[in-house]
């Protein structure tokens, strides 16, 4: 009886002990499914993983997106986050989709850009942004960049929200709509090339909605977070490239994380991007450097890193 008890006791020593040094887990903000983000904070969950120490693990998890997740991380409901730049800046401030109150939050990293994919059947009557009143458009999910950059370009155009039939869906789900004709549009903000939009392009021959001459430019001067980029059309098998609106992204944290954690992410990832760009299309245009002139200031471990 003494020996079993005696084994019990060190049975129950030992897991107590392994409980204690249990590794935190971290989770990552992404977006919905079918984007660029979910696969982005896959791979760098992939890589802390294998490579930040045994004392931290990290998931993705499945969000609104970008428009949500600087709330996320104040909140504390994820740890780490993917946005953009021009919204972090936004969180900051307690401004645009965040006056209820600034967010106290620090960049990691630059990751991709994102554009926003505005995509049609290639026999769409639809041919340019304007086109798109009194028709059903698949906007993304409530919460996410692709709607924010919706209530940006239709005031530009002379419309509301309510000049459209929205559809509030995961990307996946809005490009199976698109594909099966019952949304007339799909629009995704994303890092390209887009799960959803090429699996609706296996199907079906798709056409980039245009922008109306000189309505891009007037949409980039309004706001210099935001970019022109242009698809090239063998991305997604098209008869001619789509000049679209991009912004670059970045990873987030709160600013009371600890230096150290931080760091032990962005070296996780950084010193083996290379292996990122191989198992990543859309981490193959992360630059660096571009950690260095983000619109928000860089965490403190994160500074640490890249100015090593």
């Amino acid at each position: 009886m003494r020996k079993s008890l005696l084994s019990i006791c060190m049975a129950a020593a030992f897991f107590a002990g392994t409980a204690a040094v249990a590794a935190e887990e971290l989770r990552i903000g992404t977006a919905s499914l079918g984007g660029a983000f979910y696969p982005i904070g896959q791979g760098i969950s992939n890589l802390v993983n294998k490579y930040a120490g045994g004392d931290m693990t990290m998931v993705p998890v499945v969000t609104g997106g970008s428009v949500q997740n600087p709330r996320l991380v104040g909140d504390g409901e994820v740890d780490i986050a993917i946005t953009n730049n021009n919204l972090a800046v936004l969180a900051t401030k307690g401004i645009g989709p965040y006056k209820s109150g600034a967010i106290d939050i620090k960049a990691v990293a630059a990751l991709h850009p994102s554009v926003l994919h505005m995509i049609v059947l290639d026999g769409s009557d639809i041919k340019s942004f304007e086109d798109i009143k009194g028709k059903r458009v698949a906007v993304g999910p409530a919460g996410g960049g692709t709607l924010g950059f919706m209530n940006f370009l239709l005031p530009l155009h002379g419309m509301t929200m309510d000049d459209i039939t929205p559809s509030f869906l995961s990307y996946s789900d809005g490009f199976s709509q698109l594909s099966d004709g019952n949304v007339d549009a799909a629009f995704a903000l994303s890092g390209y090339p887009a799960s959803a939009v090429m699996q609706a392009g296996a199907s079906n021959k798709l056409r980039f909605i245009e922008f109306a001459p000189g309505k891009l430019d007037e949409a980039l001067g309004k706001n210099g977070a935001f970019k022109s980029v242009e698809i090239p059309a063998d991305v997604y098998s098209t008869d001619a490239p789509g000049t679209v609106i991009g912004v670059n992204n970045m990873l987030i944290v709160p600013s009371d994380t600890d230096a150290d954690k931080v760091f032990a992410i962005t070296s996780a990832v950084f010193e083996n991007l290379d292996e990122f760009k191989a198992e990543n299309a859309n981490a193959r245009q992360i630059d660096p450097d571009d950690s260095k002139n983000l619109a928000i200031p860089l965490h403190e471990g994160a500074a640490r890193y890249f100015n090593k």
